[in-house]
């Protein structure tokens, strides 16, 4: 079968893998569409996401969605032939995190197309993957595979916006409008934001911002741009660079909540620190997600505005173009492999 496989900086490579077995407990499950995610493009642009560096050959992607084909001893779940969404996380559900109901940052979790621990955990970039039964979630009536696989991407925006509290009727800034920042976007406004303000460097960027719902668009390099707002209520970094936690710090209302959605680049971040405390901003950050998944599949059930953000499909065999594309912003917003016979 074949798989994404990332070997180190710049090595991406499809190659043909054993098909898996599913163990106890497990579910094999037949791979349909995959998202490539920014963490992705993170491992084959730089060996690493964060402080996540690769010491092994890895199989890419946590974005998955398929059909059910098979149960290993003791395994239930849906039917084969279901149509399905992937949880990626496994948690350990012994750590104090997990305990205190918070298992997205469960010390000892398990992530599909992770270098967070060594051995790695394998990723979902295959015709075929096997994951605990548990993690299997079968899609709702009406929502067709091609968008359920922005099941994991909106739960992490659907997390985020959690953290940051109530939202209706208020006004939410996002800086970033890449997948995910679009995405913060959509949830918002599902949630009741009375405005949202994105900001980006690209026009086609606050674009696919727009045809999500965002109210305003901001030129990110333009400070003279009318669409700046005086303050907000709420922000959301979802850029990952130090310049949008800044200009979030910079615009949140006194008392407001930041909430650090983008993984910064790895080491030491400078942040405005004093507007921190001279205006008791609440700054917060936000790592993947856990129940959310469910809420996400329901939300993309009934809202085909999503759809608009789903830029490509490439074929598995042309795997590299399509990390190519999906890293030029000004040419996509999220693209999906097709694992399709």
């Amino acid at each position: 079968m074949r798989a994404v496989v990332i070997h180190g900086q710049g090595d991406l490579r499809v190659e043909d893998l054993p098909e898996p077995v599913p163990g106890p407990g497990r579910a094999l499950v037949a791979v349909r569409y995959g998202g490539v995610c920014g963490s992705d493009l993170h491992y084959w642009r730089h060996g690493g996401v964060g402080d996540f560096r690769l010491k092994e050959p890895m199989v890419l992607g946590h974005e998955v969605v398929g059909t059910v084909v098979s149960y290993g001893p003791g395994a239930t779940g849906p039917r084969p032939g279901t149509a399905v969404a992937v949880h990626p996380a496994t948690p350990c559900g012994a750590c104090p995190e997990c305990a205190d109901g918070r298992r997205n940052i469960c010390r000892d979790t398990r992530y599909l197309g992770s270098a967070a621990r060594f051995p790695h955990v394998q990723g979902g970039f295959a015709a075929r993957v096997t994951v605990p039964a548990e993690q299997l979630r079968p899609l709702p009536a009406g929502l067709a595979p091609r968008r359920a696989a922005l099941a994991e991407p909106l739960s992490v925006a659907l997390h985020a916006l959690r953290r940051a509290g109530e939202v209706t009727g208020r006004h939410v800034l996002v800086t970033g409008a890449g997948p995910i920042g679009c995405l913060v976007v959509a949830a918002a406004k599902a949630a009741g934001a009375a405005r949202v303000t994105v900001t980006d460097l690209l026009p086609r960027a606050l674009r696919y911002a727009s045809a999500v719902g965002a109210d305003t668009v901001v030129r990110a390099d333009d400070p003279d741009d009318a669409g700046w707002p005086p303050e907000v209520d709420v922000a959301v970094e979802a850029s990952g660079v130090a310049a949008g936690l800044d200009t979030c710090l910079r615009l949140v209302r006194r008392g407001g909540v930041v909430v650090q959605l983008g993984m910064l680049p790895p080491g030491r971040s400078p942040f405005a620190g004093n507007l921190v405390v001279s205006r008791e901003i609440e700054l917060r950050g936000a790592f993947r997600f856990d129940t959310e998944f469910d809420d996400a599949l329901r939300l993309l059930a009934v809202e085909p505005a999503f759809d608009a953000l789903l830029s490509t499909v490439v074929a598995v065999g042309d795997a590299e173009s399509a990390f190519a594309l999906a890293a030029d912003r000004d040419r996509s917003c999220k693209v999906l492999l097709d694992f399709g016979d």
